[in-house]
């Protein structure tokens, strides 16, 4: 059965904003606090020798460093593959030439509205762009039996870069 917003309020607003809706489920009423997020954009960036760009930076929130897909935000009135494009540079210091989207997915639809584009990244050439908050990041090349292996160990365990490598492993 679905759920009926009787009302909604903002609870906080900052880098993101948190909702704080009361809804309706038959005669059940409760709260939902959602997280409202933009949309990013996520990479599976294979370079010329057909090896897979992991990224190794900390996170804050994790308090630890993990082991990525590059990934990052849409900027205003960006397009998401011209986002795609953008963050490769950035974090990588790679540009594609060849760029395929793949799927979008939420993040953790369960509080967040964030919509991650997943797109395939080839053909890349040296062209970096500098960022102001990319931080430390350590680029790791790894081939697909090293992915999955990285995965299998728990040594990948950031959920973006899981499902995105396997949505690209068995799908492709």
């Amino acid at each position: 059965m679905p759920e009926k917003i009787i009302s909604s309020r903002t609870a906080f607003s900052g880098h993101f904003r948190v909702r704080q809706d009361t809804i309706r489920t038959g005669a059940r009423i409760s709260t939902r606090d959602i997280v409202e997020y933009p949309s990013a954009v996520a990479m599976i960036a294979v370079d010329n020798s057909g090896r897979i760009i992991l990224e190794r930076q900390y996170r804050h929130a994790a308090g630890r460093e993990l082991l990525e897909i590059p990934a990052g935000g849409i900027d205003p009135g960006e397009t998401p593959e011209a986002a795609a494009c953008r963050e490769m540079q950035e974090e990588t210091g790679y540009r594609p030439r060849r760029v395929e989207k793949l799927t979008s997915f939420y993040s953790a639809p369960g509080y967040s509205t964030e919509l991650l584009h997943l797109y395939l990244v080839k053909d890349l050439v040296e062209d970096r762009l500098t960022a102001e908050d990319s931080g430390e990041i350590t680029l790791v090349p790894v081939s697909k039996e090293e992915a999955l292996k990285l995965i299998a160990e728990g040594q990948i365990i950031d959920g973006k870069s899981i499902a995105g490598l396997l949505f690209y492993f068995n799908l492709r």
